[in-house]
């Protein structure tokens, strides 16, 4: 594995939608996870970054590629909690779990976009089997450039030799 690849950070999440346990990336090793960061408010995630994680929700098989949702919120922040997210959730029919970025103290930014250093929403990052980021990407991404290099990664081995 080349050096100059990131190792992903812990998400901190204050709470989960859409799964029964908290979900952490160390239990996700071995698998390539999809984290798609976006707010509810936010056109571009709603007209496609949204749609298009579910597309890769439903196109691999769970035991390659885990898609999660990360909800952060850096805008609006009165409007956009945990009740109004739940319904969004549901409206939307996303059937991925969603994770709600932790709020920085003194900072409208939350913990998680700060630790990846996320521009704004749609965000996709792509962490492959080993842990390491391999897509840090703002702004919509066309579906066969996403396709393409998910599909390399399923074929790589969890542990190189």
């Amino acid at each position: 594995m080349p050096n100059h690849l990131e190792q992903a950070p812990a998400l901190q999440v204050s709470q989960w939608f859409n799964t029964a346990n908290p979900i952490t990336l160390d239990a996700l090793h071995g698998q390539v996870v999809v984290v798609h960061a976006f707010q509810m408010l936010c056109p571009g995630c709603v007209t496609h970054g949204n749609p298009q994680a579910v597309r890769i929700h439903e196109a691999f098989d769970r035991k390659d590629v885990v898609v999660l949702g990360l909800h952060t919120v850096f805008e609006h922040h009165a409007v956009m909690g945990p009740l109004a997210l739940e319904v969004f959730i549901h409206e939307y029919r996303i059937p991925f779990p969603v994770a709600v970025d932790t709020a920085a103290i003194g900072s409208s930014v939350p913990l998680t976009m700060q630790a990846y250093g996320l521009r704004g929403t749609p965000s996709l990052v792509v962490i492959d089997r080993q842990g390491f980021i391999r897509l840090h990407h703002f702004g919509s991404l066309d579906d066969l450039q996403i396709g393409v290099l998910l599909g390399r990664l399923v074929s790589e081995s969890a542990n190189p030799t």
